[in-house]
């Protein structure tokens, strides 16, 4: 298996990389919240690795850290997500923040993430809610006051009404800092920033 990989970036797409090592180049698939911070082509990268064999295909998934690797696997154990739908729930947001969205029972949050609609987004919390360690989430991961969830809900659906995408609209919120107002409106100029439009 192939743990990690350490090389350089020679191509970069929407949903993957290709990094050079020792001569040969490896296709690494990886959340956008990865792709968005590597840098450029021609520049050193460290990825944390993971390889999964199918019959039919052999496909290599890349992370910034070990706790993202752990949350892709966690999220793979869940009956009916595959890699596809696990990246895209990992570029909603860090393994804290979705850990502590499973642990609230935050469906409407994770329904947002392409892949993943109303039934999926139960079976997430069915399934993981006691198995995913907490120890360590801040506590606003985990004990976000019931208000900060219905606004957060109210702003993915308005930054929806604007023309972004769930998965959009659920990662501009990750950026959001722990103490930003609960003013709906100054929620939503901090979220702008995250497209650059304020």
């Amino acid at each position: 298996m192939i743990a990690s990989l350490r090389g350089t970036i020679i191509h970069l797409g929407a949903d993957h990389l290709v990094i050079e090592t020792g001569g040969v180049g490896f296709l690494v698939f990886a959340p956008r919240t990865v792709l968005g911070a590597v840098g450029a082509v021609g520049e050193q990268l460290f990825l944390y690795t993971l390889m999964i064999v199918r019959e039919d295909s052999l496909a290599l998934y890349g992370f910034a850290t070990i706790a993202q690797r752990q949350f892709f696997e966690r999220v793979l154990s869940v009956a009916g997500i595959g890699p596809k739908v696990a990246l895209n729930l990992l570029s909603a947001g860090t393994p804290d923040e979705l850990r502590g969205a499973i642990a609230q029972g935050d469906t409407a949050r994770l329904a947002r993430v392409p892949g993943i609609g109303k039934k999926t987004a139960d079976r997430l919390v069915l399934e993981l809610k006691g198995k995913l360690d907490l120890k360590g989430l801040p506590v606003s991961a985990v004990g976000t006051p019931p208000g900060a969830v219905v606004i957060n809900n109210e702003l993915a659906e308005l930054l929806i009404s604007l023309g972004y995408s769930g998965a959009e609209a659920a990662a501009a919120i990750a950026t959001l800092p722990a103490d930003a107002p609960a003013d709906l409106e100054e929620r939503l100029r901090l979220a702008l920033r995250y497209f650059g439009s304020a």
